[in-house]
């Protein structure tokens, strides 16, 4: 049964208006049904939640109490939000990745209890790999797991050419963290935590970059800041030892294509085909270019006013895809 102590919290975060809180004491509340073999009472509790923030009352609230869509300064201008409803199911990862990620939301669920014996669950984290493998869907189902929201930081809104402003509005992310938690969400990292050594260097990324390390190593909020890059190897070494966890992330092997093409084919009809065979032919693909590549055969047969698709379908979406991949590839 869920423990008096969830129950405590679920009344304290309702009298005082957290919405952000509620929900999240309410997911581990289901966490904990689930374990207890009470999987549909779980799964009622987890769509009763979604259900709430997708009547919009936690935006409502949260605009009220820390308002971010309407922030003092340029706030508006850094961090985008959403309420993401992904699952860790959404991912076809290895299993020592899936493992990661599984011990992240189990201790973020169980953060008051590790918290109360003088410990920090897993919240600073580094994503490395390919485009299109899976970083960024990463943050949206850590949120939709966790029940709160992702703010998706724009690095457009952040880097200036004016000295000393960048680090100013990095500091303006940081002050939010403080307040609002949520997945905070750093993409192409390396705009900002690339090595201070670099020849291409300028004093203002290095500044920034010093700004960064400072206040990551400060921070002691309960949101979660996650990092992404596509170029780990021009990262700061001092970067790494900020964070609680580095994540790599691969292409997919011949087992997770076949797994990935079945469930984005799911809505249409397939029947006797060689996945073995199409896996071959996807290998060097993303996930993102498989994904894509699924969405045009099932486009180009709603089209055709077509219920089947076939082998010839899939294989020529994917070689499509190859081409496209190998184009830009040479152009890089």
């Amino acid at each position: 049964m869920t423990s008096a102590r969830h129950l405590r919290a679920l009344v304290e975060s309702h009298v005082s208006g957290d919405d952000q809180r509620f929900f999240s004491v309410a997911m581990q509340a289901a966490a904990t049904e689930a374990r207890m073999g009470r999987g549909q009472f779980a799964q009622e509790l987890r769509s009763l939640i979604d259900a709430a923030k997708a009547k919009g009352s936690s935006l409502r609230r949260e605009a009220t109490a820390v308002p971010i869509s309407r922030p003092s300064g340029d706030l508006a201008s850094l961090l985008s939000v959403s309420y993401p409803k992904h699952r860790l199911g959404d991912l076809v990862l290895d299993e020592p990745l899936r493992d990661q990620l599984r011990r992240v939301i189990r201790e973020q669920r169980h953060a008051e209890r590790i918290l109360e014996h003088g410990l920090a669950p897993r919240r600073k984290l580094l994503l490395v790999g390919a485009p299109g493998t899976g970083k960024t869907l990463t943050a949206a189902v850590l949120a939709g797991e966790l029940g709160i929201p992702l703010f998706q930081v724009r690095l457009d809104g952040l880097l200036t050419k004016y000295l000393g402003e960048t680090a100013a509005k990095l500091r303006q992310i940081f002050d939010a963290t403080e307040h609002t938690r949520g997945v905070y969400f750093f993409d192409e990292f390396d705009a900002i935590g690339s090595q201070r050594g670099l020849t291409n260097d300028v004093g203002e990324i290095r500044r920034v970059l010093n700004s960064f390390l400072q206040m990551i190593e400060q921070d002691r909020s309960h949101g979660l800041i996650i990092a992404a890059t596509n170029h780990p190897e021009i990262l700061d070494y001092a970067l790494l030892r900020r964070f609680d966890d580095v994540l790599h992330y691969s292409l997919p092997n011949s087992s997770q294509v076949t797994t990935l093409l079945k469930a984005r084919l799911s809505g249409v009809t397939v029947a006797k085909i060689p996945w073995a065979k199409l896996s071959k032919v996807a290998l060097g693909l993303s996930y993102a270019e498989i994904h894509r590549a699924a969405a045009d055969v099932r486009k180009e047969a709603l089209i055709a006013g077509r219920k089947r698709v076939s082998t010839a379908d899939i294989n020529r979406a994917l070689r499509e895809r190859q081409d496209v991949a190998g184009r830009l590839k040479r152009l890089a």
